[in-house]
């Protein structure tokens, strides 16, 4: 028995949609793949972490919060590039963010056990008024320094998608691990640390 003419039309037409459908996406996979490779491809600090290399921080120079070891004293500017020589442990945080206070308490062990060994932990306050800012530091017993950004800009420098986040920087200033979300375990930086501060 063969197929009415009306249905082997309507079966083609079918067929020739399935392939009008198929080359369509065809072209908009293409497009994306072409728009992604004319921006340049990976170069974001997560893509290089990925690929086994170490970025360079982005120097990025703010107004003192809190000072400590290698910091211009409150008000002065700092920036990364002076901090080459020793690993930074740096912090994106806000008083208004809830995961930031649950870490702090971690951060700060962290900044009593290495803080003689050549490392520095450092706070980098961002979208925040000083006096909180100020206020949170002392509510949890934070010593380590801090610097602060009261824009979004150097959140934007660092590819950082909010707070908290946390950059281990080596001695040589190059990004060695992005801890996207809350430190929850001081596991989390002191192993890459120490294999930081081990290094030449």
């Amino acid at each position: 028995m063969t197929d009415a003419p009306e249905d082997v039309g309507s079966d083609r037409r079918r067929l020739i949609g399935l392939i009008v459908g198929a080359v369509i996406a065809a072209l908009i996979v293409g497009l994306l793949v072409v728009g992604l490779v004319a921006r340049g491809g990976s170069t974001s600090i997560d893509d290089a972490l990925v690929a086994g290399q170490r970025p360079p921080a982005p120097d990025i120079t703010l107004p003192v919060l809190v000072s400590g070891p290698g910091l211009p004293p409150v008000g002065q500017k700092a920036s990364l590039s002076s901090l080459k020589g020793t690993a930074v442990v740096l912090n994106l945080w806000a008083s208004w963010c809830g995961p930031c206070r649950d870490e702090a308490p971690i951060l700060q062990k962290a900044w009593q056990r290495y803080k003689g060994r050549g490392a520095l932990v450092l706070g980098l306050d961002l979208q925040d008024l000083s006096e909180n800012a100020l206020a949170f530091l002392k509510q949890y017993d934070i010593t380590y320094p801090s610097l602060r950004d009261g824009t979004d800009a150097s959140k934007r420098d660092l590819e950082a998608t909010g707070v908290p986040e946390t950059f281990i920087i080596d001695k040589q200033g190059r990004i060695a691990l992005h801890i996207t979300g809350q430190v929850t375990d001081i596991r989390q930086i002191s192993v890459p640390l120490d294999q930081v501060l081990a290094e030449k």
